[in-house]
């Protein structure tokens, strides 16, 4: 099958080089002549792990390519995607520009003698289909007005829904071995289509839901919005063993051994970040405020968010008593989550303003996002090359992402290497007593660190409470 996706992002480029890899011929569509440039010569554009292989087996053997010709990239193209972004406006509503751009462009592009599936993969408000459905009609009627044109184009094609459920990090294996496809259409005709194209990636033929476009659209909003919850729900009762001295980490495990809860999404830290889960909660509770709903868990899952962030901040400014002018800070971890190079929306830009702002100075090491943040930065902040190498001179270490990497490292040596004993750990990534055992001032963000606000003496090292 002969598939166009327009646009080369996170999910455009997952999408088109997994559908290639079922024997499609697939042509990805990018304004950006530079990025489709080194596509076309086979040098990956993000980070995803897994992708890189399949990137190039399927540009050697001629199934994936790339343009920024939008006619050219469609033609004879039975199914057409729309992976385009849709970023929030300053009402946290979701900007439809790009795609409605798109459409407008379709309806001048599109023949009335072939039959096309347009596709709608990117996450789009509740409606959106039917707005993609009349601009392209309209484009259309207003090169040809006659209306028996109109009727034999309006015939042409339809409009399918299918939003992503791609985890960064896991996409390929989330898109390879998906859990359930979601295809929100009305269409018999499209509904066989999308049928085909998913069945070589589907154990179970159930795992195809169909519905109608507006249902699709919603659920990926309310499937996010939920994750978001759980994650803030988590965060507020990490705050609250603190308060009365349990462990998250225990609750956690109590919890996750519920089916009806799971345990995914119940760890405590810095808050959700990356491209869209902040953006998702924004847009759902923008839609439920223009249907004149009051979508209070949805505003008190925004708020925790916000709040959790500015709650670490405030440890690392009370334990240096507001004072950070002239200290040294090592950052470990960029990226908004691990195993990716995405820094949208990551609490670490936070973390790195604050300290800027207060005349102290940071180098930060991050396996894949430190390209990224360099963009923003630029010699403002130091960059490291190895997780070590940040340690030099540092007076503490804050940790912001979880990567693998920083679960188990050496801690002789980051004592060694540090100037004082103390880490600020945004992802309770280690136990409290094992650091202090060895003489870390430990400050975990949530849950534990009730045990390093009592004067405690774990082997030489006091806690001085009235410090924390």
């Amino acid at each position: 099958m002969k598939i166009a996706v327009i646009g080369t992002g996170y999910v455009g480029l997952v999408s088109g080089t997994c559908f290639a890899e079922t024997g499609n011929q697939v042509t990805c569509v990018d304004i950006d002549k530079d990025k489709v440039n080194k596509l076309s010569r086979g040098q990956i554009t993000i980070y995803e792990p897994g992708l890189e292989k399949l990137f190039e087996r399927n540009i050697k053997e001629g199934r994936l390519r790339f343009t920024t010709s939008l006619e050219e990239g469609i033609q004879g193209a039975k199914i057409i995607f729309l992976a385009l972004p849709t970023p929030p406006g300053e009402d946290g509503s979701a900007d439809l520009k790009y795609i409605l751009g798109v459409a407008a462009d379709l309806g001048k592009l599109l023949k009335p003698d072939d039959f096309t599936v347009i596709v709608d993969k990117s996450t789009v408000p509740v409606g959106t289909a039917d707005k993609v459905r009349n601009t392209i009609l309209q484009t259309f009627n207003n090169l040809n007005p006659h209306p028996s044109s109109l009727n034999d184009f309006e015939a042409c094609f339809e409009i399918v829904s299918n939003p992503e459920f791609l985890r960064e990090g896991a996409a390929v294996e989330d898109f390879m071995k998906p859990d359930r496809v979601v295809i929100g259409t009305n269409s018999e005709r499209a509904r066989k289509i999308m049928e085909q194209l998913y069945l070589p990636f589907v154990q179970e033929e159930s795992s195809l839901i169909f519905m109608d476009e507006k249902s699709a659209e919603l659920t990926k909003y309310a499937a996010n919005t939920f994750l978001a919850t759980k994650i803030s729900f988590m965060n507020e009762m990490a705050q609250l063993c603190e308060r009365l001295g349990a462990n998250i980490d225990m609750i956690k495990s109590g919890l996750a051994s519920d089916p009806r809860i799971g345990r995914f999404f119940l760890n405590a830290g810095l808050g959700y970040g990356g491209s869209c889960l902040p953006k998702d909660v924004r847009a759902l509770a923008k839609s439920a405020a223009d249907s004149a709903y009051d979508f209070k868990i949805l505003n008190a899952v925004m708020e925790v968010n916000r709040l959790q962030k500015q709650f670490f901040i405030d440890k690392i400014s009370s334990y240096y008593k507001g004072d950070l002018k002239g200290r040294h800070f090592a950052i470990w971890g960029l990226a908004f989550k691990p195993n990716t190079d995405d820094i949208r929306e990551a609490p670490a830009l936070e973390v790195i303003d604050y300290l800027l702002k207060n005349g102290a100075s940071v180098c930060a090491f991050d396996p894949e996002a430190m390209e990224n943040v360099k963009k923003m930065y630029g010699d403002r902040i130091g960059f490291a090359v190895s997780q070590y190498d940040a340690l030099k001179d540092a007076d503490a270490l804050v940790i912001c992402t979880e990567w693998s990497e920083f679960r188990t490292p050496d801690f002789d040596r980051i004592v060694s290497l540090l100037k004082e004993k103390v880490v600020f750990d945004g992802r309770n990534l280690y136990d409290l007593d094992t650091l202090c055992s060895i003489g870390f001032t430990m400050l975990v963000l949530e849950g534990q660190s009730s045990i390093c606000f009592q004067m405690k003496l774990i082997g030489t090292l006091l806690f001085d409470h009235n410090r924390l």
